[in-house]
């Protein structure tokens, strides 16, 4: 455990959520850059294929952001700094946003907002089918990830519901897999890490005491009645 600080507990109540805000935009933010050092004729990251760039950019940030969602708790245990699951709501509705973002540039900048050209992408390439499937289980927990639908849903139920994120990242890591080509290290480091936060959930859920069963009375039933005798 760590030991609590005045210090820790200010930043935690004061700057923690600020700066994740802020930390959460800046990729978004590198886009816009980028876009306008190009407009005006200035070196940028661009390259020869903007929109493949651009949607390539945005998605890779969606899956290291749900990646990141899921270290929280691992940081938590590791740490016992439990304020780090203030900011864990948000670092999710950043991946959904993100992962909006990735679509809306692939259907707009590749596809120009052609919906028949989508759908038989999702069709016929199994790394779009990954990824929409992602997207579209990221949808409940994105429209229910406010206080007032807790409340509505239940503790029990809403944390059940959010137990979905264990097959979006799966998903979203095999939409990377799939989606390049040639032997690129970046789909194995998203999966190796998957692999760890998965594999630190079931270590803690193995090593978690269960509770003692209730052992059965031996020797004759009917010779034991209420005071045991």
């Amino acid at each position: 455990m760590v030991n609590r600080s005045p210090a820790l507990d200010t930043f935690a109540r004061h700057w923690m959520k600020p700066l994740t805000l802020v930390g959460l935009i800046l990729p978004f933010a590198y886009v816009v850059a980028q876009f306008a050092l190009a407009l005006n004729g200035l070196p940028n990251a661009l390259g020869f294929n903007p929109a493949e760039w651009t949607h390539r950019f945005l998605g890779d940030t969606a899956l290291r952001i749900l990646l990141l969602t899921l270290a929280i708790t691992p940081l938590r245990d590791l740490t016992g700094w439990s304020p780090l699951l203030r900011i864990r709501r948000r670092i999710g509705l950043a991946a959904f946003a993100y992962g909006a973002l990735h679509i809306l540039a692939y259907l707009w900048l590749d596809l120009l907002w052609s919906l028949p050209a989508l759908w038989e992408d999702v069709l016929k390439r199994t790394y779009i089918t990954f990824g929409m499937a992602a997207f579209a289980l990221m949808l409940p927990l994105a429209f229910t990830s406010t206080n007032g639908m807790i409340r509505r849903l239940g503790a029990l139920a809403w944390r059940r519901l959010h137990w979905l994120i264990y097959p979006i990242a799966v998903l979203g890591v095999l939409h990377h897999l799939f989606m390049v080509k040639g032997n690129q290290p970046e789909p194995l480091v998203h999966g190796a890490i998957l692999a760890a936060l998965l594999g630190w959930r079931v270590y803690r859920w193995l090593a978690k005491p269960k509770p003692a069963r209730k052992r059965e009375p031996t020797g004759d039933p009917a010779r034991s009645g209420p005071a045991g005798v």
